[in-house]
């Protein structure tokens, strides 16, 4: 009985170890992994993103190295960044949890980098809420991969938001229905150096710090460059 207690509690350890206060140089480091998460997967030219869902894309959010594994309950979560499209390019970015859960008996674990696009008006205001759920508060689907191909039309009628992962080297879309989402506004201060509200940064009202500028670079170039080949 001690033993299982020692267990869960390192579980629960190692999941609050997660959201722990971060430094600006840990920021700045999952900014530089979310670019290099977009580029290999972009750079997979028959396996990434279709076409037509790069060009209608409002938001983007990567989150690098979502972890997940637990000893009785399955926990996942991890952190990452959101950028939205404005009428002036890409917006500064702001940084996010992921936090889910899952009941059952799991042994070991597994880190999956994972891309949250908005598809719509929808989906964009979800992102500016401080915390929704994926499959409740914001309708969500595994996204479609193929990036030479014409992407299924379902999305276009029944998800705010498509859900992808990568996971030793495999891009597909999967389903995160039930994880939460939310605004990491701590780690977003910090990184600026002054309070913004998340609605302000990605609107495109706050300027994009020097340290995020390859990353906003990196969205524009595989988001915008995809209207320029339609």
């Amino acid at each position: 009985m001690k033993k299982t207690i020692a267990v869960v509690c390192l579980c629960l350890m190692a999941t609050c170890s997660g959201f722990a206060k971060s430094s600006r140089e840990d920021l700045q480091s999952r900014i530089d992994s979310a670019q290099l998460v977009l580029k290999e997967i972009m750079d997979t030219s028959d396996k990434s993103i279709p076409m037509d869902i790069l060009e209608d894309a409002t938001c983007v959010g990567i989150v690098p190295g979502m972890k997940k594994g637990a000893f009785v309950w399955g926990v996942q979560y991890g952190q990452g960044v959101v950028t939205c499209r404005t009428g002036h390019g890409w917006s500064a970015p702001v940084f996010i949890r992921m936090a889910g859960g899952s009941f059952g008996f799991q042994i070991g674990g597994q880190s999956t980098d994972l891309v949250l696009v908005a598809v719509n008006d929808r989906g964009f205001q979800d992102l500016l809420k401080s915390k929704f759920k994926i499959g409740g508060d914001a309708s969500a689907a595994a996204g479609p991969v193929g990036r030479s191909g014409q992407a299924s039309t379902d999305w276009k009628l029944n998800a705010e938001l498509l859900s992808y992962s990568r996971n030793k080297g495999v891009f597909a879309g999967i389903s995160l229905d039930g994880t939460s989402v939310s605004q990491n506004q701590e780690d977003t201060e910090l990184y600026y150096g002054a309070p913004h509200t998340f609605e302000s940064i990605l609107k495109g009202n706050v300027p994009v710090p020097a340290g995020a500028v390859p990353f906003v670079r990196s969205v524009a170039h595989y988001f915008v460059d995809a209207k320029h080949h339609k």
